[in-house]
């Protein structure tokens, strides 16, 4: 029986199959709210345990999405990736970084871990009611490359992951939604709403803890987070930018000035 949250943890960044990953998401997050769980110590896996397919690429080798019925099927698998590497990424925190946060902390986490596992359920079974299924296509690995270089630094973690990344999504989403919408297809733009809304909440958390940090170590958070972008994410950030939704998270127009005035 697994007694502490960063067992739970570790026990989910190893289990390959998705569907049993996200059965332990949720039985996991049941076992943290009802309370009486430590967190306890558990060393994760340096990356998270996959099924044998999809066959990962790097982003630069990903063939184009094509338009049509393949297409949707390529952005709805390509989002179910996306999806369940964030639920990964969620419990690889709590495994990870989780020494000396306060519960706070975890709260936030395992709610995130929780909201992904439902997205990526969602978005599965889009898939299914497609004629396709998860693993059907190959993926990118971008997200897990850019967790193992921030797997040293917590800020640096919350900076690339939640504050670049999910940030991102919440740039891309509201176009890819109208034209969801505009073709017809409003069962994936539904899926789409609620992502969209999780991930304003999943910034919020990145800012907060990022924000927290930055406090417990005397920096200013804007300049701590362009140092982060710099040294960690080549290419640098582009416009544009939803900065409404990104305000909404907490990540207002200071955090991009620099790349706001390029």
């Amino acid at each position: 029986m697994t007694t502490t949250l960063a067992a739970f943890a570790v026990e989910i960044l190893s289990t390959a199959d998705p569907d049993s990953k996200v059965a332990k998401t949720i039985a996991a997050a049941e076992a943290w709210r009802r309370g009486g769980l430590a967190v306890g110590h558990a060393v994760p896996p340096e990356r998270p345990a996959r099924p044998a397919r999809p066959v990962l690429m790097s982003p630069r080798e990903m063939p184009k999405r094509s338009t049509g019925p393949k297409g949707r099927i390529a952005l709805v698998h390509a989002l179910a990736h996306i999806e369940l590497n964030a639920v990964d990424l969620a419990w690889d925190v709590v495994a990870r970084f989780g020494a000396g946060m306060p519960r706070a902390f975890f709260d936030d986490w395992v709610d995130v871990a929780l909201e992904e596992a439902k997205h990526y359920a969602a978005l599965a079974a889009r898939l299914r009611s497609l004629d396709a299924a998860y693993g059907d296509l190959p993926a990118h690995d971008g997200l897990w490359e850019a967790a193992m270089r921030s797997a040293d630094d917590l800020a640096a973690r919350l900076a690339l992951i939640p504050m670049t990344f999910e940030a991102r999504g919440l740039d891309t989403t509201p176009p890819t939604t109208a034209k969801l919408r505009a073709s017809g297809d409003e069962q994936t733009a539904a899926i789409l709403d609620v992502i969209y809304t999780d991930e304003i909440k999943h910034l919020a958390v990145g800012v907060r803890w990022f924000e927290f940090l930055c406090a417990s170590a005397g920096k200013d958070p804007h300049a701590a987070y362009k140092h982060v972008v710099d040294t960690r994410f080549p290419g640098g950030l582009r416009a544009p930018f939803n900065m409404e939704a990104r305000e909404r998270g907490g990540m207002g127009a200071e955090y991009l000035r620099p790349w706001l005035q390029a």
